[in-house]
């Protein structure tokens, strides 16, 4: 998936289960990858303007999800960006600043009111060629969010799925007398691990993302891997990373991705309006930002 991976359980078979949640991640990726030729989210994509592809009902859901919130958030989540980021290939050695024609060329492609879904059938079918999905803003938080069920299923009262800046925690920590877990929130002009502070969750989802992830730097411009789909560049705007705390982490994973096309002021105010998601948001300039919510579970260091 791109990332380090960690999962922590406190159960007697815990081995057993972790092989198991192993094999669940591996599966997962070779099936709903965008950069596996071979995986069912690429049938769907290698077949567009051809055919309708049957797809696994867990799939299929979560395509189903990223259409709906990629209609109603006017594109600040777009399934369909898949062409955009090929095109600029931010995080692989060949990431380049496309051609403004070329990049006018794949916003065509890039409207998800495009995708057809059969709800008896299970299929997709992307009705123009070149057409692609890519369910990169979601699929880590579904991924974790399943992992989480099965271990609860199996008798799991404390641990953490780790998926790298998706945290998702299972009950208290066994570890401190206070039961909170400590997340970490990195800084983002700083290396990897440096932190501004961190967040105390129980059973709770920690999402971050960030400007810092992945990048391109050409000419002293700075390009992030997040997009805006009417422009086909990356969203330029004061915010540098989105934290989110949820419930659940498909939730954190979708209001990361929607906070971005906010700035900081407007994004915390629509948040506090939102029942069961805080935010915590880090600008450009270092300036650190929290919903009402999460004030008191945040220790800046």
């Amino acid at each position: 998936m791109g990332t380090q991976i960690n999962l922590s359980i406190k159960h007697p078979m815990a081995d057993e289960l972790l092989e198991k949640a192993n094999h669940m991640l591996v599966d997962y990726e070779m099936r709903f990858s965008a950069n596996n030729s071979k995986s069912a989210l690429m049938r769907v994509n290698q077949q567009a303007g051809i055919q309708p592809v049957h797809v696994d009902s867990d799939l299929y859901e979560l395509i189903q999800f990223g259409q709906k919130y990629s209609l109603s958030s006017k594109l600040a989540l777009n399934i369909t960006i898949g062409p955009l980021v090929k095109l600029w290939k931010i995080g692989f050695t060949d990431a380049h600043v496309p051609e403004q024609k070329e990049i006018e060329e794949r916003l065509k492609l890039i409207d998800p009111t495009d995708i057809e879904l059969d709800d008896v059938k299970k299929t997709v079918y992307l009705t123009k060629k070149r057409m692609e999905l890519d369910l990169g803003a979601l699929a880590k938080g579904y991924f974790a969010d399943n992992l989480k069920k099965f271990f609860q299923s199996e008798g799991v009262q404390s641990g953490i799925v780790d998926l790298g800046g998706n945290v998702l925690t299972i009950g208290e920590n066994p570890k401190y007398e206070d039961g909170y877990w400590r997340v970490g929130i990195q800084e983002p002009s700083s290396n990897r691990g440096d932190l501004v502070g961190a967040v105390l969750v129980k059973d709770k989802s920690v999402v971050t993302s960030g400007i810092y992830e992945r990048s391109l730097n050409v000419s002293e411009k700075k390009y992030h891997h997040i997009f805006d789909s009417t422009t086909g560049y990356p969203i330029e705007n004061e915010l540098a990373s989105v934290t989110i705390v949820s419930d659940e982490s498909i939730d954190g994973e979708l209001w990361t991705t929607l906070l971005f096309g906010l700035d900081s002021t407007a994004a915390i105010h629509y948040i506090d309006s939102i029942p069961g998601i805080e935010a915590l948001l880090i600008t450009k300039n270092n300036e650190v930002k929290m919903s009402r919510g999460i004030m008191p579970y945040v220790v800046l260091f």
